[in-house]
């Protein structure tokens, strides 16, 4: 695979076919129709007719595969692309990177091309876990950015990274302050107080007592904290106890 010499451009020059042509075509070689058709459900949000309908597994493994061409770089700078498969493409190639400032670099310039949750948040680069202390400003950054899927990235980074030894009470202050009309960030904000409530219970409980979330993401909490395994029944039943009613 690479460049091929193929059709003519409207100034009878030869034309390069690139290797964003031929990952379209190995695409839609591997699409499923009835998958496409869960898909197109499941991200209600973005045109259906940008949806091949191709799995994950072998977006993932295909992903390694570009990664070790000379040219995918090429895939890289040709944004925005035309189809959700190509976006999750562009995703777990980042993901797989192992320096971590080509990583950080590209994911800032990727994120603004970013219109659904899938793609926000399958795209977990392995190297900022290494690099968790360089990582933080950058996050911090994203959070309060004005595109809703950065603004669900950062939040998702201090999920996956900041809830653990590195956990810090101004975390979980920043993600309380977040105001936003978007469902894909307001659910973002509640799943992140759940896992918090499940990793740093007796820290973050005040939050919820304190009613420091609106209301409608402060209840969803709740909701997906008391349908988590690793909330205790105790804890659980309390929580219920503090849901708002309309």
């Amino acid at each position: 695979m690479g460049f091929i010499l193929g059709r003519e451009d409207n100034k009878g020059k030869g034309l390069l076919v690139m290797i964003t042509d031929e990952i379209r075509e190995e695409l839609f070689a591997k699409q499923d129709k009835k998958y496409r058709d869960m898909q197109i459900r499941i991200i209600p949000n973005i045109d259906k007719d940008t949806i091949i309908g191709v799995r994950t597994p072998f977006l993932r493994s295909y992903a390694k595969q570009l990664l070790k061409r000379d040219d995918f770089n090429e895939f890289l700078n040709n944004l925005p692309h035309k189809y959700f498969e190509e976006n999750q493409l562009h995703a777990f190639i980042i993901s797989e990177f192992k320096d971590f400032s080509k990583c950080l670099s590209e994911a800032e310039r990727f994120l603004p091309y970013v219109d659904n949750w899938a793609t926000c948040d399958q795209m977990s680069p392995k190297v900022f876990k290494k690099n968790k202390q360089a990582l933080l400003e950058t996050v911090k950054q994203w959070i309060y950015s004005d595109k809703t899927y950065t603004v669900r990235f950062g939040i998702g980074m201090l999920m996956e990274h900041y809830l653990d030894e590195d956990f810090d009470l101004s975390y979980p202050e920043i993600v309380s302050t977040i105001r936003s009309d978007e469902y894909y960030i307001n659910m973002m904000i509640a799943w992140y107080f759940a896992t918090a409530l499940a990793k740093q219970y007796d820290r973050v409980l005040p939050f919820i007592k304190e009613k420091k979330l609106d209301v409608w993401t402060h209840n969803k909490a709740i909701q997906k904290s008391v349908e988590s395994y690793r909330i205790s029944d105790e804890q659980k039943e309390y929580l219920k106890t503090l849901k708002i009613k309309k």
